[in-house]
């Protein structure tokens, strides 16, 4: 379980980074690219992933 929430929170947070910079317009390629809605679910979904990486680290400390 410790490793699904660490690797699922990098993916979570390299996703959000992602979705940020297309929702920003800064990266193309896609139909999300300019489009204000990613640019909010991209931060939203990166510190979703900073709280399960966390909570995986906390997991292996125990």
């Amino acid at each position: 379980m410790r490793w699904i929430l660490i690797v699922g929170g990098l993916l979570l947070i390299a996703s959000g980074v992602v979705w940020t910079l297309q929702g920003l317009n800064l990266l193309g390629g896609s139909s999300m690219s300019g489009n204000r809605t990613w640019a909010v679910i991209g931060p939203i979904a990166a510190l979703a992933g900073v709280v399960a990486v966390r909570g995986g680290l906390r997991r292996g400390a125990r």
